[in-house]
């Protein structure tokens, strides 16, 4: 093999490096040209510097406890009908049906200053990396997509263009969050964005097909061990170029659900880049370009960051009570979370207008929204509130209600990994356990699932 062919085969193994998987469920289908597929999709919305437990309280239900965290030994269990949202969730009034607010998990295994980082999603330590894979990557691996897992957000400012502090596919192996609008639309929708882009891509896969074909002339003159590593090269290979094929079969599919962003593809304004990658993402589901996407906020950047044009001048101050421009912090949270929970809101509307199967694409989807500090700047994790929107295709159980579950140290506390063992279970991949045991619950089985969860 010349030097400039192992350049290009370098060269697209890592820029292929998320999406060598095989072509599962979803692509089979529709290479099959099936259009009643019933295909459960995850989207994990995930924001920086804490969630107040008291954004998830509907209006005229008391706090159970006064304390450093809940003590109640048994599950509060509240219908969300007729009552009504906290201000800061009140965005998602239109979905109230279909949303389960949760109280009480904790998260301790994840404590640190500012953000759990990874262990946000992987229930493991904030301080050590990425010891393992966190969860959105095992429900991506239960639900293929043409691309696996997208995972888009901004930064903990807006000139950060990846963020490789949250999301890992396994021990060591922390994935690129794309913080640049630019980036994940050219990513996503390249091969219909503009000439340019469209030429780009079928030269990639051009090269495919001229390297696979490479890969296998060098394996014939391999034998034994030597053979076996190149066979790692060649699979990696023939799944990226199917998934170039597959795509480029998909061109008017894509024209017809890529986004038009016009200015924002290019914005510096924290707001519109958030919007911006919420927008790609819908369309990038829509387009059955994926079936989990994770969504990010700051999430793993300390608590830092800005939204002047809200007239916060810096998440960090709000954390420590500082006022921003005459608002009180505790507003400054409030405005913040109305606009996230209108994001949201936007989203699921998308994923309701697009009919699949009897009902919509929302029916089969659940979006996961919560903090990567649980429930504050400087967080305790006694608590980490989580908002569900949706029921996986009926896998959740009883949507339109209000759950507060025994507090910290009870008979039958629960922690987020037992939320994430609950999802692992919901989406087809039943596991007895998820990330790491708090060792402050050594005398309660921290195993199985979050029972008033599952269906």
């Amino acid at each position: 093999m010349t030097s400039t062919r192992r350049q290009i085969l370098q060269y697209s193994l890592g820029a292929g490096a998320t999406v060598l998987s095989p072509m599962l469920q979803r692509l089979a289908l529709h290479a099959a040209g099936s259009t009643a597929v019933n295909q459960q999709r995850v989207v994990f919305v995930v924001q920086s510097n804490g969630m107040n437990p008291d954004h998830l309280r509907p209006v005229g239900i008391e706090k159970t406890h006064r304390g450093k965290y809940p003590t109640n030994d048994k599950t509060v269990d509240i219908s969300l009908r007729d009552k009504k949202l906290h201000e800061a969730l009140q965005p998602l009034a239109p979905f109230q049906d279909r949303l389960t607010l949760i109280q009480h998990l904790s998260g301790r295994v994840g404590l640190s200053d500012h953000s759990a980082n990874f262990g946000a999603l992987g229930a493991c330590s904030a301080k050590k990396g990425a010891i393992s894979e966190t969860v959105d990557h095992a429900v991506a691996r239960a639900l293929p997509g043409v691309i696996p897992h997208v995972a888009l957000g901004l930064g903990a400012n807006p000139g950060v263009t990846m963020n490789y502090q949250l999301s890992a596919y396994g021990p060591g192996k922390a994935c690129p969050i794309i913080c640049s609008p630019d980036l994940a639309f050219k990513s996503l929708f390249g091969s219909v964005a503009d000439d340019q882009s469209s030429k780009s891509f079928d030269q990639k896969s051009n090269l495919l097909d001229f390297m696979t074909d490479d890969i296998k002339r060098a394996q014939a003159g391999l034998a034994g061990e030597e053979r076996h590593k190149l066979d790692g090269y060649l699979s990696a290979f023939e799944t990226l170029h199917q998934r170039q094929k597959q795509i480029a079969g998909m061109r008017e599919q894509l024209k017809k659900h890529a986004p038009n962003l016009g200015k924002k593809l290019e914005a510096s304004v924290s707001s519109l880049i958030l919007e911006a990658q919420f927008e790609i993402g819908a369309a990038a589901m829509i387009a059955g370009l994926t079936n989990v996407l994770l969504l990010t906020s700051g999430g793993g950047g300390q608590g830092f960051g800005e939204f002047p044009e809200m007239g916060i001048a810096g998440l960090h101050g709000i954390g420590h009570g500082q006022a921003q421009n005459g608002k009180p912090a505790a507003q400054c949270f409030i405005d913040l979370r109305v606009f996230h929970t209108k994001l949201i809101a936007g989203l699921a509307k998308k994923l309701a207008a697009v009919p699949e199967g009897n009902g919509t694409m929302l029916d089969n989807t659940l979006i996961i929204y919560l903090s990567d500090s649980g429930e504050q700047h400087h967080p305790s994790l006694y608590e980490w509130p989580v908002v569900l929107l949706g029921n996986l295709g009926g896998k959740i159980a009883k949507p339109g209600r209000y759950l507060e579950l025994p507090g910290y140290g009870q008979k039958n506390h629960r922690t987020l990994a037992n939320f994430y063992t609950t999802l692992l279970h919901s989406v087809g991949k039943p596991v007895d356990s998820f990330g790491m045991e708090d060792i402050g619950l050594k005398d309660i089985d921290q195993k199985g699932i979050v029972p008033e969860l599952l269906a």
